[in-house]
């Protein structure tokens, strides 16, 4: 992939958290820690109930990247993330990137709560790309 085939911005990516889909994320990845599935458990915890799983949120960030550029950008794709606040049950989510004016085939990128555009999940995207190719 050339760096001038690249977009400006990553296209969104959305979705809402539910406990249906934090229950399937749960048997998909066999992450069973109570603070995602269970309710009662997580009210006592300091998180005050149920958090989404943080590679939930990552996996936006990935559905991005695949609408934006393709399959083939995820070749020796680097992702080099931080987690800002927890992801609630019923929270809307929207995952996107922009690329940095200076850094070919280097995004920053987040996942956001849509109701207030607080990020949840920040950080840099970088894509193997070849100025020759």
């Amino acid at each position: 992939m050339k760096h001038h085939d690249l977009p400006d911005t990553l296209a969104p990516a959305r979705m809402t958290v539910s406990a249906t889909a934090i229950a399937a994320y749960a048997d998909l990845t066999q992450d069973f820690n109570p603070i995602h599935v269970d309710a009662a458990f997580a009210a006592t915890t300091a998180m005050g109930g149920v958090i989404a799983h943080g590679t939930m949120s990552i996996g936006l960030i990935w559905q991005s990247l695949q609408r934006s550029a393709g399959a083939n950008a995820f070749v020796d794709a680097d992702l080099d993330i931080r987690f800002v606040k927890p992801v609630r049950l019923a929270e809307t989510l929207v995952a996107g990137g922009a690329r940095r004016a200076n850094e070919p085939g280097v995004y920053d990128v987040w996942v956001r709560a849509v109701a207030d555009d607080s990020d949840r999940l920040v950080g840099s995207l970088t894509l193997a790309t070849s100025p020759n190719a």
